[in-house]
C-alpha cells in the first residue's frame, strides 16, 4: 500500500529533524481565517492558533497586504542603520500601550531575557544594587521560553532536566500567593517580579481576582519592577487588550510576543518607560533582526487588526459562552475546566490504568492510532487528554493537550458566534463518544 502524503511528510520529520516535538498527526498544507486544511484536503477548526499567535486568523487579508508591500521594498538592514519603518512602528506601539520606549527583538523568549536584562541594569543604576547582588521573583508553573536562563527557574523537568548549570539570581514563589510575594519582596537586593497575568502553559491556570492588582501594589511600594510575560495573554486572546487590563495594572516592563505580527514572522516588544529603558546603551544589547522593516509593518496592520475589528471585544463575549458550555458538560472523565476570554482549559481525569498494571505510553508518530466519533479507547484502555485530541481531530477540530492531562481550547479571535457553537457541538459530541 502506498503512503499517504501525511504519512510521507510525518516520516521526513521524523527522520530529518530534532525530535523536539510530539505534535498532533496531522499535516497541514493552508490556513485561512479559523479553519486550516490538510494535505489531503480535509478541513478542520484551528482551536490552538498556534498558542495564541493567531489572534487575528490564519493569513488575514490586511495583515498579508501589509507583509507582501514591504517584502517587495524592504526587508532588513540591520540596526547598523536606520530604516524608514522602525520609527513609524515605535511611535505606534507605545502610544498604542502608553509607555515612553519600545525594544523590538524576535521570539517571546528574547523579549523575556531583554526585560530580565533590563530589570538588573535598572537594579543596578538607579536602584543602587551592589553589583551581581540583583535578584528577580518568578513563579512556580511559569513558563517564559527555552533558554538556559528560562529553564533554569522553570520547575517542569521536561524543559529543565540535563540543561544545567543554570544562571544565577531568581528566587520561585508560588503562584496565585500574596503571602508568598510579600515575604519574598522584602530582600532588598528583589528588583523585579516576572509573572504571567495567566499561565498559559501550565494550563491556563487564572489567578483569584485582585491577585495581580495586589502584586502590583506591593512591587510599587517596594521600588520593585512588575514585568508582565502576555506574550500569549495579551493582544486580546482573555478579553482584555492586555490581560492586566482586567484590573487596570500598568506593567512597569511589558513583554509582546506571538500574535504581534498576527502569525507571519516571529516579532516580540519590550516596553517601559525611560527611566527603565535609557539604562541600556548602545551596543549593549540588540539583534539583528529586531526592529527590520518587514516586522515594523505587519506589527503595525496586526495591531490596527485587534484595535479596529473589535477583537478583544469579541473575545470577551464568545468566551463567556465558552466557558459556560464546557462547563455543561457533564461527564466522568472531566474534572475540571477554567478559563477567562478565547482562553479556556479542560482538565481531563488521568485514565485507568491497563490491564496487568503497566504504564500507558502515547506515541503520535506516523503510526500512531486516530480515533474518531465512536468513542474508542486507547490499545491500552486509557481515555487520557491525547484521546481527547485525535478524536477531536478526527471529527474536525485541532486542539493539543498540555501536561498530559490538560487540553487548551483558544481559537483565533475573529471566530463568529455560529462557528463557536459548530465547535462547541464538536466537542460535546466528541466527549460524550468516550
Amino acid at each position: 500500500m502506498s503512503k499517504s502524503k501525511s504519512q510521507e511528510a510525518i516520516e521526513r520529520e521524523h527522520r530529518y529533524g530534532a525530535h523536539n516535538y510530539d505534535p498532533i498527526p496531522v499535516v497541514i498544507e493552508r490556513g485561512e481565517g479559523v479553519f486550516v486544511w490538510d494535505v489531503q484536503g480535509k478541513k478542520y477548526y484551528d482551536f490552538l492558533s498556534a498558542y495564541s499567535a493567531l489572534n487575528q486568523g490564519h493569513c488575514h487579508p490586511k495583515i498579508m497586504k501589509a507583509f507582501m508591500e514591504q517584502a517587495q521594498k524592504l526587508t532588513l538592514t540591520s540596526r547598523a542603520f536606520y530604516n524608514d519603518c522602525l520609527g513609524e512602528f515605535e511611535e505606534f506601539i507605545t502610544k498604542f500601550f502608553g509607555y515612553d520606549k519600545v525594544l523590538p527583538m524576535n521570539t517571546g523568549v528574547e523579549g523575556v531575557e531583554t526585560a530580565l536584562k533590563l530589570c538588573r541594569k535598572w537594579a543596578y543604576q538607579k536602584k543602587g544594587i551592589l553589583a551581581d547582588k540583583a535578584k528577580i521573583i518568578v513563579c512556580g508553573g511559569n513558563f517564559h521560553g527555552r533558554t538556559i536562563t528560562v529553564v533554569g527557574f522553570s520547575c517542569d523537568a521536561d524543559a529543565k532536566n540535563d540543561f544545567g548549570p543554570y544562571t544565577q539570581g531568581f528566587i520561585s514563589i508560588p503562584y496565585n500567593n500574596i503571602d508568598a510575594l510579600e515575604k519574598a519582596i522584602e530582600d532588598a537586593n528583589v528588583a523585579g517580579f516576572l509573572v504571567e497575568p495567566i499561565q498559559g502553559e501550565a494550563g491556563v491556570i487564572v489567578p483569584d481576582e485582585g491577585y495581580i492588582a495586589k502584586a502590583y501594589k506591593l512591587c510599587k511600594a517596594k521600588n520593585v519592577l512588575f514585568i508582565a510575560d502576555e506574550i500569549q495573554t495579551g493582544l486580546g486572546r482573555t478579553g482584555k487588550m492586555l490581560c492586566c487590563d482586567h484590573e487596570n495594572v500598568h506593567p512597569h516592563i511589558l513583554i509582546l510576543g506571538k500574535a504581534l505580527s498576527g502569525g507571519t514572522i516571529p516579532v516580540s516588544a519590550v516596553l517601559a518607560d525611560d527611566e527603565i529603558m535609557l539604562c541600556i546603551k548602545p551596543g549593549e544589547h540588540g539583534s539583528t533582526y529586531g526592529g527590520n522593516p518587514l516586522a515594523a509593518k505587519v506589527s503595525i496592520a496586526a495591531l490596527e487588526v485587534l484595535r479596529d475589528e473589535h477583537l478583544p471585544e469579541n473575545a470577551e463575549r464568545l468566551g463567556k459562552i465558552l466557558l459556560n458550555e464546557l462547563k455543561s458538560i457533564k461527564h466522568d472523565m472531566i474534572q475540571l475546566v477554567r478559563g477567562k476570554g478565547l482562553f479556556c482549559a479542560m482538565v481531563i481525569k488521568a485514565p485507568p490504568p491497563p490491564k496487568g498494571g503497566s504504564s500507558r505510553v502515547t506515541s503520535l508518530s506516523a503510526e500512531s492510532p486516530s480515533f474518531g466519533g465512536g468513542g474508542e479507547a486507547s490499545p491500552s484502555g486509557g481515555r487520557g487528554a491525547i484521546d481527547v485530541c485525535l478524536a477531536l481531530k478526527e471529527n474536525g477540530l485541532l486542539a493539543k493537550p498540555t501536561h498530559k492531562d490538560i487540553i487548551r481550547f483558544a481559537p483565533p479571535l475573529i471566530i463568529t458566534e455560529e462557528q463557536l457553537m459548530e465547535c462547541i457541538g464538536i466537542i460535546k459530541r466528541t466527549i460524550a463518544s468516550f
